[in-house]
């Protein structure tokens, strides 16, 4: 099929480059003109595993090109919406004028019968808002498939989904033919697209426009909250001189709970999740369903608290001032393998660090060099062990591989005092202690004072 992706962000040059590699033709369009020559060369402009391999095979077979003219796009069978979402700068809700204003640009290009659909994450409501835009175009479908990518994963995800969810006009009952079960309009064009994917078992949902445009929102809320409902537990179990990963690990053993996302720490960040909540949580408050508002609320400031509570312990390891201190930030991504600093619980520790005071060196396998035009207070290097050069405290921020396998003999000759703050709690808390560190996680108090007693 000929397919047009209109966006190329981190969803939109993902899609792109997963569909060019199924045997689609397809062209990205992006209005940034540095970022489309990047695309073209094969180069994507973010840290992303694998992907600079499927574009590069995308260009190298033919079958995948960038461009800023939308007229390009004309010639597409189907047209997927990847333009970002943003939160609003004035409110929590979501901003929908770049996907609006996509939508428009499109519009003169549009093939007779061509699919519009649109994958960027949104609220309640958005696709009326584009039926009104594509009105003048009665004969061009409109759908909505959201896009379920993690960011480190996105190929994966992309390539081996765990679900495709299809939004259509009317739902599921509108989507089949009555007597013969055939998949009409957008389904059709959609089952299409995903052949190789349906081919090989991936479950395909067919709903209405509300339940697509919820989805995405409700999926991140129910990870939100799993999030901060262990975090909040962390914090009694530092009260009551319990550990919270001991107690993570058994709650997770427990068939109906499940161990992902049970895992305590600094907490969630990106440019995805806490906008998503914010949506979700003036969704709900527009909709006049104060239960979801009231949570989502909540899972927010527990999030948040996260990392005025990782500032506050790292000024307990300190003695109780940060002013002078030399302190080493392990991690400036919002999560291991990407280099996206938007919303980083990491960047914002450390920034709050350095208003108090502290010298504070930062380091980053992949972010480094987005980062240090953004804090200018902070010092940045991209070694790890030029960071920890005298330090008087670590801080473990961000979980990158090469921070979890550490060798805590050679880190401790590097640095004034051995003292770890692992706001992650993925490091071996018995390996560094054993080579003279003091060690304190987000929760584990009870780890910390049996070590402090031996």
């Amino acid at each position: 099929m000929k397919i047009s992706v209109i966006g190329c962000g981190y969803l939109g040059a993902v899609h792109a480059a997963t569909l060019a590699s199924m045997g689609h033709t397809v062209v990205g369009i992006d209005v940034d003109p540095g970022k489309v020559a990047q695309l073209a060369r094969g180069a994507a402009p973010f840290h992303e595993p694998g992907l600079d391999e499927l574009l590069e095979h995308g260009r190298a077979t033919g079958r995948l090109r960038f461009s800023t003219d939308p007229a390009d796009a004309g010639d597409a069978q189907v047209h997927f919406l990847c333009v970002g979402t943003p939160q609003d700068k004035t409110s929590d809700a979501a901003d929908l004028s770049f996907l609006v204003s996509a939508a428009a640009a499109l519009l003169p290009h549009l093939a007779a019968g061509a699919v519009v659909v649109g994958k960027s994450t949104v609220p309640v409501g958005t696709v009326g808002m584009l039926q009104d835009v594509l009105a003048a175009r009665p004969d061009v479908l409109l759908g909505w498939n959201p896009e379920f990518l993690r960011q480190g994963t996105a190929v994966k995800d992309s390539l081996v989904p765990d679900r495709l969810v299809y939004g259509v006009d009317g739902g599921r009952a509108a989507a089949f033919h009555p007597a013969t079960g055939a998949p009409l309009g957008v389904t059709a064009a959609l089952d299409g697209v995903y052949e190789p994917l349906l081919a090989a078992g991936i479950p395909r949902l067919v709903c209405n426009f509300a339940t697509a445009e919820l989805i995405k929102s409700a999926a991140n809320a129910y990870l939100a909250t799993k999030v901060s409902f262990i975090n909040a537990v962390g914090g009694l179990c530092d009260a009551a001189g319990a550990d919270v990963t001991e107690l993570s690990e058994a709650m997770g053993l427990d068939p109906r709970i499940g161990g992902r996302y049970l895992h305590a720490g600094l907490g969630f960040g990106g440019g995805c999740l806490p906008k998503d909540i914010r949506s979700f949580r003036t969704q709900a408050a527009t909709l006049g369903v104060p239960a979801v508002e009231d949570w989502m609320r909540l899972v927010d400031a527990v999030n948040l608290g996260q990392r005025e509570r990782t500032v506050r312990l790292a000024a307990e390891l300190c003695g109780g001032a940060l002013a002078g201190r030399s302190i080493t930030v392990l991690g400036a991504s919002f999560k291991p393998d990407t280099d996206d600093i938007r919303d980083s619980p990491a960047l914002d520790v450390a920034d709050r660090l350095a208003a108090a005071g502290a010298h504070v060196t930062v380091t980053d396998p992949k972010a480094v060099n987005l980062a240090w035009r953004r804090y200018p207070r902070l010092r940045f290097e991209s070694s790890a062990a030029r960071a920890l050069q005298d330090a008087e405290l670590v801080l473990l921020l961000t979980e990158w591989d090469e921070y979890r396998q550490l060798c805590p003999a050679s880190a401790g000759q590097q640095v004034r005092r051995r003292v770890v703050l692992d706001a992650r709690n993925v490091l071996d808390a018995a390996a560094w202690q054993e080579q003279g560190w003091v060690v304190r996680g987000l929760g584990t108090a009870a780890g910390a004072l049996a070590a402090a007693a031996h």
